[in-house]
C-alpha cells in the first residue's frame, strides 16, 4: 500500500476506534496518561506496520499492541502504584441483564462522572472516547489551548482524588448516571449544531462525534428508552443540517427550508426510535424532545406543521424538566398553535427568568411575534436587543437582515 493510502486507513480507525482501544487499555493500566501514550503509540506504528496490508480486523490488532506498550511501561516502573487509581473490580459488575458490560461503556461513565463539572466532562469524552487532541479541543470551544489542557489534567486530577472506580454502576445508580451522559452528548451536539459563537453556523466535527458517541450508546445500551430518545433526537434534528443555510452561508429559519432535501433515511430511523422510546412508562426528557422533532420531520410544510401537538408534547415536557429554555420553546409553540398574541404573552412572562437574561432567541421570538402583531417598532427594538446579546456572526446577520425588512 502506498503511505497515502496507510494514512487515510489509519486515520479511519482513529475515528472508528479509538475510544474502544483506549477502554480496552485502561483496563489493563488503570492510568488514564499511560493508557492514552500506548495507544498513541499502536497507532503511530501502525503508520508503519500497515504498509504490508490492512489488518482483517483494526480495532483487535491496534489494541492488542497498545496493551503490549502499557504493559512492557508498567514492568518498567517499579513505582506504577502510585499511578491514577482507576479502581478495577474483578467482580462481574451489577448491571441489568439487559446491559452490555463494555469496556467503553465504562469509561463514557468516568468521562461523565456527576463528581466532574460540565465542562470537564465535555472535555474528557472529546480526548479520551473520541481522541481529538487538546488544540482540537480548545478549537472546538474557542478556548485558549493551555486552558482546555488544564481543564483536562484538572479533570483526571479529580477522578484520581475521588477515587472513581472504573466500573459500571449499579442497579440504583443507573438512570441518574446514564442520564449524565446524555446529558454530555447532547450538550455536545447542540454546540456543534449551532455554534456559540464565530463565523460557522453549524461546527460539523462536533455533530460528527456527538452523533458517533449516541450511536454507540445506543449500541451498548439498546434497550434504554432514554438512549433511545437522544439518538432518534439528533437523527431528527440532523436530518436538516444541509438545509439550514442557502449556498453562501445565510441562514435559513425553518420555514423557509428545502424539505425535499431533508435526511429521510435519517427521518425513518428517528421516527423509529421515538416510537419505541415512548413505550412502556412515562416517558424521559430525551423522548419527548425527540417526538416533537419528529413532528416536525413529518410535516411536509411549514404551515402543515401540528402545533398544537406540539405544545401538548412541551406541557407533558416542561412537566418533567421544568427548564427555562423549555418555557421558551414553549412559548413559541403556543404562539404559533393559539395565535401571535398568546405566543407573546408567555415569551413575556419569560423575561424577568434569569437565565434567559442573556439568551437572545427571547427577544427574536418577541421580535417576531411582534412583527406579525404589526408591532414594527417594538419588534425592531427587540430586534436590537437580540443582536446585542448574540455572538454568533450568522445568526446576527439573519437578525439584521429581519430588522432591515421592517424598514422597508
Amino acid at each position: 500500500m502506498t503511505p497515502p493510502e496507510v494514512a487515510a486507513a489509519v486515520a479511519d480507525a482513529h475515528r472508528r476506534e479509538w475510544g474502544f482501544v483506549l477502554a480496552a487499555t485502561v483496563r489493563v493500566t488503570r492510568d488514564l496518561d499511560l493508557a492514552e501514550e500506548a495507544v498513541q503509540e499502536a497507532f503511530t506504528q501502525a503508520l508503519r506496520g500497515w504498509a504490508d496490508g490492512i489488518p482483517e480486523r483494526p480495532g483487535a490488532w491496534l489494541t492488542t499492541v497498545a496493551k503490549r506498550r502499557a504493559l512492557d511501561a508498567l514492568r518498567r516502573d517499579i513505582a506504577f502504584e502510585r499511578s491514577i487509581p482507576l479502581l478495577v473490580e474483578d467482580q462481574p459488575d451489577p448491571v441489568t441483564a439487559d446491559t452490555v458490560a463494555d469496556d467503553r461503556l465504562r469509561l463514557i461513565f468516568i468521562c461523565c462522572h456527576p463528581a466532574l463539572s460540565m465542562e470537564a466532562r465535555v472535555a474528557l469524552t472529546l480526548r479520551l472516547l473520541c481522541g481529538l487532541s487538546t488544540p482540537e479541543i480548545a478549537r472546538a470551544f474557542l478556548v485558549p489551548e493551555p486552558t482546555m489542557a488544564a481543564r483536562i489534567t484538572r479533570a483526571k486530577k479529580k477522578i484520581a482524588e475521588a477515587h472513581i472506580p472504573y466500573r459500571l454502576p449499579s442497579d440504583e445508580e443507573l438512570p441518574d448516571r446514564v442520564d449524565a451522559v446524555l446529558t454530555v452528548l447532547h450538550l455536545l451536539y447542540t454546540t456543534g449544531h449551532t455554534a456559540p459563537t464565530g463565523d460557522r453556523l453549524v461546527r460539523p466535527e462536533l455533530v460528527e462525534r456527538a452523533l458517533d458517541l449516541a450511536r454507540m450508546l445506543r449500541l451498548l445500551l439498546p434497550n434504554d428508552p432514554d438512549v433511545a430518545g437522544l439518538y432518534a433526537l439528533l437523527l431528527l434534528t440532523d436530518a436538516r443540517r444541509g438545509t439550514r443555510t442557502e449556498d453562501d452561508g445565510r441562514f435559513l429559519r425553518l420555514a423557509d427550508q428545502d424539505r425535499t432535501q431533508w435526511d429521510r433515511r435519517a427521518i425513518r430511523e428517528g421516527i423509529a426510535l421515538v416510537r419505541r422510546s415512548l413505550r412502556g412508562r412515562s416517558p424521559g426528557r430525551f423522548p419527548l424532545m425527540a417526538a416533537i422533532a419528529a413532528v416536525h420531520a413529518e410535516a411536509p410544510a411549514f404551515d402543515a406543521t401540528d402545533w398544537h401537538e406540539i405544545a401538548g408534547l412541551y406541557d407533558h415536557l416542561i412537566a418533567i424538566w421544568p427548564s427555562p429554555v423549555v418555557a421558551l420553546n414553549r412559548a413559541i409553540a403556543l404562539g404559533h398553535a393559539y395565535g401571535p398574541q398568546r405566543g407573546l404573552d408567555e415569551l413575556d412572562a419569560l423575561g424577568t427568568e434569569p437565565q434567559l437574561t442573556s439568551y437572545h432567541y427571547l427577544p427574536a421570538a418577541r421580535a417576531e411575534f411582534l412583527t406579525r402583531l404589526g408591532r414594527f417598532d417594538e419588534a425592531r427594538l427587540a430586534y436590537q436587543e437580540a443582536l446585542l446579546l448574540v455572538e454568533n456572526t450568522v445568526e446576527a446577520d439573519y437578525l439584521t437582515s429581519r430588522m432591515d425588512e421592517l424598514g422597508a
